[in-house]
């Protein structure tokens, strides 16, 4: 197994409480490291329905959004104002799309997913492109197995509302956030207007298993999605939950008309 030489070796390596990293160019998922993965729980459930369409999961994204998460994950890493000299932690990695952008812009990222699949799709496409800023580790993103203070950005591409607990994972992150760091939670949103919240969960409800059935003969795992979103606190409960927690400094980006949004947050 391969890690990084000098500083950023050094700086990576302390953020670790068990004290070492998997680079995701040198060594398959299945060799990576693998933290408190309990398969049993609601999150275990989560990765098997995941990890069935890992393979297509990229695919199924453009398609659904029309090559538009593409836009806002770009939107996201310009808000995230990542650079040089800093490290960053992309929750809920999955497939590294949202990690290989952010590491273009030349700090240092740890990627962490459950999904074992998920992850050897990452390790695949970080690969490809010779990215080696990009380490890689299996483990629950409600016990980080990070240090306290220890990274300066947190970014959540459509994970947060497929945690256990919401509440939970948010004070996880704010753990291992340093202060003053930076959060950005992009997930789908619930659109304030009715009839484009009606005509969003129709689309939702319709195209969303149809792309899932063509593309991974798996339609439950797309009609998931509708499911998780009516259960989940979105724009406005994830804002309430951050002030419970005691962060003030949120602001939420609402995109195309509420269907998506953005939380930046300064701890």
């Amino acid at each position: 197994m391969l890690s990084l030489k000098g500083r950023e070796s050094n700086l990576l390596g302390t953020i670790l409480r068990i004290g070492w990293f998997v680079q995701a160019a040198d060594v398959s998922c299945r060799h990576a490291l693998v933290v408190g993965v309990n398969k049993a729980d609601h999150s275990g459930r989560i990765d098997e329905l995941f990890g069935s369409i890992a393979k297509r999961y990229d695919l199924v994204n453009d398609l659904q959004s029309l090559g538009l998460h593409r836009l806002w994950k770009r939107r996201l890493v310009a808000l995230s104002e990542f650079q040089q000299g800093e490290i960053g932690l992309d929750l809920c990695c999955g497939t590294g799309d949202l990690a290989e952008r952010l590491a273009t812009q030349g700090g240092w990222l740890v990627g962490i997913d459950r999904s074992e699949p998920m992850l050897g799709q990452a390790v695949d496409r970080l690969a490809k492109q010779g990215e080696n800023r990009v380490h890689l580790v299996q483990s629950d993103a409600l016990s980080l197995p990070l240090g306290d203070d220890t990274v300066d950005l947190v970014t959540i591409g459509y994970g947060l509302r497929n945690l256990a607990s919401v509440k939970d994972g948010l004070r996880e992150i704010f753990r291992v956030l340093k202060p003053r760091g930076r959060l950005l939670i992009l997930d789908f949103g619930k659109p304030k207007n009715r009839v484009i919240r009606g005509l969003y969960y129709l689309y939702l409800a319709v195209m969303l298993p149809l792309f899932g059935w063509l593309c991974c003969r798996n339609a439950s795992a797309y009609a998931y999605i509708l499911k998780s979103l009516k259960n989940y606190t979105a724009q406005a409960g994830v804002l309430a939950v951050l002030h419970e927690l005691g962060c003030h400094s949120v602001e939420v980006i609402e995109i195309m008309a509420g269907t998506m949004s953005i939380h930046r947050v300064i701890k």
